[in-house]
């Protein structure tokens, strides 16, 4: 960390030597381990190390950037004179140039989120096959397998600016996961499981993610298509925040200023029911997401993107806010950990008060349009009666209008999803369109 923040505050004096106005410089330092294994055999084991130093000069409202993974002298002086040349060759841009000043976070703190795992390839091999075959052993009609992998990374990065300020993080993320086949032929399913932690410590272990794997593998044997009709949809937790990250999507800078989203002037209106509400949290220990300041310097705040239902405001950078006439929410490189509110209980507790329905364990496909909300994606799950699980369904597709989806919102569960910084359990919408058999 000390090493990148002397490089950092180096190229930075080379790039006001150099004449630029306004320059900022991000540096980062990522080593990581992974293995792969399949039917008991290893596949793949690979070790990375990988570093990047990034370079971004003003010249008034000109930008240019460079970047480089050489540190010697000569490779950083050339990265500031290619972002020179590139600025000096660019049309102004009146929404380009640092946040500003006054803006920059007066403390940089740490949130439980360094844990280095002493793993080393051998033991995360055996780690890996142990699930495996832990799935495999767990259910006879487990035929075949995709693999098990462990992964585990470790990365530290610096980000500086004229401004004077000087940011250092660390972080860690640790993986296990498994996918196997259940069935053969015509009739194989496949589905996984994985465990995601900033600590070793916090995985699910080994052996219950491979019989997990093989639980939600075979539950999908002999699935059936459904008719086409309205009807109520669990969204399960894991596959419940893809419809917070559209909200997301839609309410971020970007797509607003270039007037590709539907939520266009949509702060201070109704979007979800009364008791719904999304709350960012950059402060929580061990977050995915936690942090003091965000890719640009600015201090981060917890703060309501939704507020009984209300959006209380966009998802801005620095340069979007500009291009919006509004200030940046601290949001420069995305959202941090967001709350999502429940009103409802666990997940047996949503199942069970489900009379007839839709339970949606996997999307396929991108079938959502920004501009309109419009939404249709390929669907499998279970189908619901009088609380509980009667078949496997697949090959279906669910439809509906993201704005008509989140007013249709009845219930957000307690069954939060841990391995995500969209902390949400499962969504019960009222109403969406099912197409399956004509």
């Amino acid at each position: 960390m000390a090493a990148l923040s002397d490089i950092a505050s180096e190229l930075l004096d080379r790039c006001r030597t150099a004449g630029a106005t306004q320059a900022e410089v991000s540096c980062s330092q990522e080593h990581g381990l992974n293995v792969n294994v399949r039917m008991g055999a290893v596949e793949t084991v690979e070790s990375t190390r990988d570093r990047g130093i990034a370079v971004t000069v003003y010249f008034g409202k000109r930008k240019g950037s460079a970047s480089t993974a050489d540190l010697r002298e000569e490779s950083l002086a050339a990265t500031v004179e290619q972002a020179c040349a590139i600025a000096r060759h660019t049309e102004d841009d009146e929404a380009a140039g640092l946040a500003d000043a006054d803006l920059m976070a007066r403390e940089v703190r740490e949130f439980d989120g360094w844990h280095p795992w002493d793993v080393d390839a051998d033991r995360a091999l055996d780690i890996a096959l142990a699930c495996e075959q832990a799935g495999r052993d767990a259910d006879a009609r487990i035929e075949n397998s995709d693999g098990a992998s462990v992964g585990s990374s470790a990365s530290i990065s610096v980000y500086a600016n004229s401004h004077g300020f000087l940011g250092a993080e660390r972080s860690t993320q640790h993986t296990i996961g498994c996918a196997l086949i259940a069935g053969r032929g015509d009739g194989m399913q496949r589905d996984g499981w994985y465990s995601t932690a900033i600590a070793a410590d916090d995985l699910e272990q080994a052996a219950s993610i491979g019989r997990h794997a093989a639980e939600r593998a075979a539950a999908r044997l002999q699935p059936r298509s459904l008719p086409t009709g309205e009807v109520p949809v669990l969204f399960q937790a894991e596959v419940a925040r893809s419809l917070i990250g559209h909200l997301l999507g839609a309410v971020s800078g970007g797509s607003l200023y270039r007037r590709a989203s539907f939520l266009i002037d949509s702060v201070n209106t109704q979007l979800f029911p009364d008791w719904f509400s999304i709350e960012e949290d950059p402060f929580l220990p061990r977050g995915f997401r936690s942090a003091s300041f965000d890719s640009e310097g600015v201090a981060t705040r917890a703060s309501k993107l939704i507020e009984d239902g209300v959006l209380q405001r966009y998802i801005l950078g620095s340069y979007s806010a500009r291009k919006l006439g509004l200030t940046t929410t601290a949001n420069a490189g995305g959202v941090h950990n967001l709350r999502v509110r429940a009103n409802a209980g666990d997940f047996a507790s949503l199942l069970g008060g489900m009379q007839r329905g839709l339970l949606v364990t996997e999307l396929m496909g991108q079938g959502v349009n920004s501009v309109t909300g419009d939404y249709s994606r390929g669907a499998a799950g279970f189908w619901i009666e009088d609380g509980r699980v009667q078949f496997p369904v697949d090959g279906i597709t669910i439809a509906g209008n993201l704005r008509s989806m989140f007013r249709a919102i009845e219930a957000v569960g307690t069954d939060v999803d841990p391995r995500s910084h969209i902390r949400v359990g499962s969504i019960l919408v009222g109403k969406m369109t099912v197409a399956g058999e004509s």
